[in-house]
């Protein structure tokens, strides 16, 4: 009997078991490293952005949840708010499908400047435990992660009086606070990750 418990138990603790890397990013300790390419096959590694703030978007060009962000200008008019000397903006795309040639295209339909690395084999958004599109990561200038979440408290676009979590935590890291709201469940499509 007592194997049979014991057995038992070693199935519960093995499907328990995040799937995620045993690394994955954790609000106050160091972001993992990583080093992707964007759409133009520039690499960028997290390491040479030490000194600044960065922010990291998981994205999906066709989630309903990134169009409506996208459409309603959040993320662009969030990225516009902050110094670029002392923020960097990386938006990432985890989607087993997608290519450069996807996130190329996406950039310029919608305007914006920021690199688009991609992450099609998962390792970086797993690392990330990066659940949905959009998922925001906000990592201080020592790397350390600060903030984990939601882009906003307004998971169904209702709203009119938003709080934006990642404009939040990072004016309070650049004027030298605590980060108000460390976390929040992020809300939007699951991440498209290779099966």
């Amino acid at each position: 009997m007592k194997q049979v418990f014991k057995a038992l138990a070693l199935t519960a603790a093995f499907v328990s078991a995040p799937v995620f890397a045993a690394d994955s990013a954790e609000v106050g300790k160091p972001a993992p490293a990583f080093t992707l390419k964007d759409e133009a096959g520039k690499a960028h590694s997290l390491s040479e952005y030490k000194g600044k703030v960065v922010v990291l978007e998981w994205t999906n060009p066709e989630c309903p949840f990134v169009k409506r962000h996208y459409d309603a200008k959040t993320m662009q008019t969030t990225q516009k708010g902050f110094d670029a000397k002392k923020v960097v903006w990386l938006t990432v795309d985890s989607s087993a499908t997608h290519d450069a040639k996807t996130a190329a295209e996406w950039k310029k339909k919608e305007g914006f400047s920021q690199p688009v690395l991609l992450d099609t084999d998962g390792k970086v958004g797993k690392t990330y435990a990066a659940k949905t599109t959009p998922h925001m990561y906000v990592i201080d200038g020592q790397g350390v992660v600060r903030y984990a979440g939601a882009i906003d408290d307004d998971p169904r676009g209702k709203n009119t009086a938003k709080v934006n979590y990642v404009q939040t935590a990072v004016d309070a890291l650049l004027n030298g606070k605590q980060v108000p709201t460390a976390t929040s469940e992020p809300y939007g499509c699951s991440v498209k990750y290779k099966s």
